[in-house]
């Protein structure tokens, strides 16, 4: 049997566990469940909409405030009780402060667009979980079918050994080999069943439901041909570094307030009232404010708001080198799974054929029964070694994808 032979039958493994229902659930399908469902995306679409209200007050620095004032008041005079009422409006503007209100504003905005781009980063991080917690399910199905499959060849293998021991063809310890052999597997068996149980949980937890039939991935998503290729789309798209990005900005802009901290600021106010007699009255004036000395608070300010700045800058540059990290590790993780596919599906051949040899050299003396039991271990230690390395390179394209920012 070929190698192409082999993967096919892995695939085809995979897919005969979980097709037995015509509505199967595809990866698609879990993708938009956890889009629709995922707290993690939930929480991250609020702080986005925290964040755009912190520009509507930074404009609403530059706007006009008006406000009222209403009064009555009593007093006891020589003259007697005497009683007077009056109501009013007041209106205040900023007129110049040298752009910091601008600059505040400007920063909200730069604010705004790095929340944005760690919601991407949450909606990246929901949607390769989820094609984690799909593929897990897929893998633990496999091997439980894997793993009762083999339960059944022993309980048919102990069955023959016992006939033949019956009749003299081998001993007391062949039976035992194969009874503590399949004992073994139904013990391998459990374990995988409570392997699956935690990876529906999990993928409940990721996804939003319990999984049904999980349809296999119908073809393999698509990535750059080179390493490179993904590093330089990542350092362009990867939301994490477009997050910081923003973060350098706002700090630039926030050096350039704390810097025109002794500018003074010019408002305009203006007030009208008129009392119970109809007396009324108006004003209208300016004011210049600003600061001579604040014990060095200012300067204060801005070296920490410069200080802020190159920590950012510094953040840059570290997340620059974490995302070409993840883009290498998930290329190195794609290159080590297909290595393995050829590797297991090798391991698979190899193991088939010399467990038909051993069964048949049972039969004329020369293996004993360890030795088949040793060989059938061999072969499922592959098969399942070919499943998960088909698991892991689907898992690795995504990741891929994962690393540019591009889920």
């Amino acid at each position: 049997m070929k190698t192409s032979s082999l993967r096919k039958l892995a695939v085809l493994a995979i897919g005969a566990v979980m097709a037995t229902s015509v509505q199967a659930e595809t990866l698609s399908d879990a993708l938009v469940s956890t889009y629709r469902n995922s707290g993690l995306i939930d929480q991250n679409r609020a702080v986005l909409r925290a964040a755009d209200e912190d520009v509507a007050q930074a404009v609403a620095a530059l706007r006009p405030v008006l406000g009222y004032l209403a009064s009555a008041g009593y007093s006891d005079t020589s003259q007697g009780l005497g009683s007077s009422t009056s109501i009013g409006l007041s209106a205040d503007i900023l007129l110049y402060d040298f752009g910091r209100s601008q600059l505040s504003i400007d920063i909200a905005k730069e604010t705004v667009l790095a929340t944005r781009a760690a919601l991407i980063d949450a909606e990246n991080t929901a949607l390769f979980n989820a094609v984690n917690a799909y593929q897990a399910v897929r893998r633990s199905v496999v091997f439980v079918e894997l793993r009762e499959n083999n339960v059944r060849l022993l309980t048919e293998q102990l069955r023959a050994t016992r006939d033949r021991f019956e009749v003299g063809e081998v001993t007391r310890t062949d039976v035992s080999l194969s009874e503590a052999s399949l004992a073994a597997a139904r013990s391998a068996l459990a374990a995988e069943r409570g392997g699956l149980a935690r990876a529906q949980e999990q993928y409940r937890t990721v996804v939003g439901d319990y999984p049904g039939v999980l349809a296999p991935a119908r073809a393999m998503p698509q990535i750059p041909g080179s390493e490179a290729e993904a590093r330089a789309i990542a350092r362009q798209e990867n939301p994490l570094v477009k997050q910081v990005q923003h973060q350098v900005k706002a700090a630039e802009l926030a050096v350039q307030i704390a810097s025109r901290g002794m500018q003074p600021t010019l408002n305009a106010s203006g007030d009208v009232s008129v009392d119970d007699d109809g007396n009324d009255s108006a004003s209208v004036g300016l004011a210049l404010r600003g600061t001579l000395y604040q014990g060095g608070a200012i300067s204060s300010r801005l070296r920490q708001a410069q200080a802020q700045r190159d920590q950012v800058r510094s953040q840059l540059y570290t997340t620059g080198l974490r995302v070409d990290q993840e883009v290498g590790n998930a290329y190195a993780n794609r290159a080590v799974a297909s290595a393995s596919i050829d590797a297991s599906a090798r391991q698979v051949r190899a193991a088939e054929l010399a467990l038909r040899g051993t069964r048949e050299e049972l039969q004329l003396g020369a293996r004993t029964t360890l030795d088949v039991l040793d060989q059938e271990q061999e072969v499922l230690d592959a098969r399942t070694n070919l499943v998960s390395a088909e698991v892991d390179r689907i898992v690795a394209a995504y990741q891929v994808l994962d690393a540019m920012g591009l889920m």
